[in-house]
Parts: structure tokens; sequence; C-alpha cells
């Protein structure tokens, strides 16, 4: 509860107010902090769990993981794993820096528990972060590098403009997300689609997990035929969802937002995001492992998706309103459920 009345109001009026202020100090805070490992083991010894479970042929020290969006530069890597993150996932990184679209393209909605992003994968580029993460060494948990299409790179060009990501990522990475399901790159969601997915996936399977980041827009048809390509090109998983264009469930006093372009994430997510994962888990037979990610808002969100078929779940908007004691709270449930048993 110190995190909601106190640190939270502090850090909703940084910047007059403005999320995206509040999230560049943050970062800069954290990555401040990651440069001093007494304060890091300290907050490691509060808030790390330890329940390990193994997917994809990787030890995770816990269930409980960091989406990609809130570090998508890698430039706090350290603090993550000391909050109680059992793996971390930086990115979306794409081929070429690009600074996303124009601002304000981030925007909070406190009584629906959400948040609204059209942020463009704005990030320094794969090779700034490779190299950052060269600097930095093995984190203690095992880090996931979310892969965009640059927004300059055309759609026919998208499987190079990946490719030459991962190639310089590929030793630094213990998955790999492809993210072709945002919604804020123009013609990126087309990349779900059975050709185009194919051939990316083609290019990308070889020595690292590779998964697929979906939508929660999609039909249960599109999923099943998004899945058949999974498994036929030997993808590692699926982490289901991405953000909605939908926008059910907000607050009435915050529907006049409703109409800002961008993705939701957030409360109003964790009902579908749930009945997606439930239905990748069904319709494989759990032969294709899910981190789930969508509405964790509670240790009890986190329970269900795992009872839905998730093998691990991620936080993005729950932390930002619920802070570190939610990822302790999550991973100490987490260990409690049991595995499934179909599992890579």
């Amino acid at each position: 509860m110190f995190f909601e009345r106190v640190v939270r109001p502090g850090l909703f009026r940084i910047g007059g107010g403005d999320p995206e202020a509040a999230h560049e100090w943050t970062l800069r805070r954290l990555a401040g902090l990651s440069r001093w490992p007494t304060a890091v083991a300290a907050l490691r010894c509060r808030y790390a769990v330890g329940a390990p479970h193994r997917v994809f042929g990787i030890e995770f020290p816990n269930r409980v993981g960091l989406a990609a969006g809130l570090d998508k530069d890698g430039v706090a890597l350290p603090a993550w794993p000391a909050l109680g993150f059992g793996f971390v996932e930086v990115g979306t990184v794409t081929w070429h820096p690009q600074p996303g679209n124009d601002r304000p393209r981030l925007f909070r909605l406190p009584a629906s528990q959400a948040v609204i992003n059209r942020m463009g994968f704005n990030n320094q580029g794969a090779r700034a972060l490779a190299a950052r993460m060269t600097a930095l060494g093995r984190l203690p948990v095992p880090v996931g590098i979310s892969l965009g299409k640059s927004k300059v790179t055309p759609l026919a060009e998208a499987v190079a403009d990946y490719r030459r990501s991962y190639e310089v990522l590929r030793e630094h990475g213990d998955y790999f997300a492809v993210n072709v399901s945002s919604p804020n790159t123009p013609g990126l969601r087309r990349l779900q689609d059975r050709g185009l997915l194919d051939e990316l996936l083609a290019a990308l399977v070889g020595d690292r997990p590779i998964l697929v980041k979906i939508a929660p827009d999609l039909t249960d048809h599109a999923i099943a035929e998004l899945l058949e390509v999974c498994q036929q090109r030997g993808a590692a998983g699926v982490i289901a969802t991405n953000t909605t264009l939908g926008r059910l469930g907000l607050a009435a006093s915050e529907r006049r937002l409703a109409g800002q372009a961008g993705g939701l994430s957030g409360a109003p997510l964790t009902w579908r995001a749930r009945q997606v994962v439930r239905f990748v888990h069904r319709e494989t037979g759990g032969r294709l492992p899910v981190i789930g990610v969508g509405g964790v808002m509670s240790a009890d969100d986190a329970a269900r998706l795992v009872d839905a078929g998730a093998e691990l779940v991620q936080l993005y908007t729950g932390f930002i309103y619920h802070g570190p004691g939610l990822v302790r709270a999550c991973a100490r449930r987490l260990a409690h459920e049991r595995p499934h048993v179909t599992r890579r």
C-alpha cells in the first residue's frame, strides 16, 4: 500500500502529470540505482521470490516477467531483477533508430486502471542495444528481446529488417519475441497473416527460442491459422497478448479518452487476454507454451492466466499502478500453481 499511497501519487505528478515524463524520470533513477550493487542487493532481498520454472529450455527464477515496452533500450536492466522480476523483456527494438510517434503519445486512465499508448517503437536501434548489453554482461535472470519492424522499412523488406536486428542481438537474448501485433506501426499487423508470418519465422527460427506476440483483436480463426504457422515453423511459443484497439471496459469518467489513437492495456484487457491464452492452450494441446500478458492487476489475475494455460506471465500496466509489491505478490502466488504437463 505504500506504493499506491505515497510513491504513485508523486510519480503521477512528475512533468505536470505527463505519463511519459514520469516514465523517463523513473528509468533514469533505476539506471542510476543499477550502478550501486549494495542497493541492488538490498532490493533483491526485499522483493525477489525464488520459485524456479523451466520452459522453452530456459530456467526462470520465478514465473513473473517484465513486459516489453517499459525498458525499450535496456537502460535499467540490473534494476528489474532486484524488483523481483524472474525475467526481463527489453524492446521493442528495431534495426533503425527511430523517435517514434509525436507527443503526447501516452495516456493514463486511473479510474479504469488502464493506459493508452501510441509510442511507435521509439528506440535507439538494435546496434545500440547490443553495445549496451555487451558492456553490461549477463543478468541473473533470463532476458528476452522483442523485435519489431522499422517504420522506414517497407513491408516487403520486413524480413530482412527483423533479421538484421536478430543477428546483432543473437548472443544477448535467451529468447526473442517477434512483435507483429503492435497497433502503432502502420501495416505491422499484416505480418500476422499466414504467408508473411511463415516467411518471417523461416528466417528467424534457429538456435534461440522464437516467440510470436499476437494481438487480442484477432478472431479465433485468425489465431488458429497463426498457431498452425508457428508450429510448422518451429516457434518456441506465443506471447498473448499485445494491446487492443478496442475500448470496452473504460470507466464512464474516462470514455472521453476512447477516441485517442493507440493500444489500450490494463484492466480492460484482463478478460480478453485470458480468453486468448485459453484458446491458444486448447488449440495446440499445450504443445505451444504461452507467456500471458494483459490486464494482470493482481496476483489473482496472474493465477487465472496460468490456470487458462500460461506458463509465465508478464506485467506492464499493473506494475505502473501497483509497483514492485505486485511483482512479489504474483511470484509468490504462482509458486503454488501447478505447472502444465505438456510444455517445452
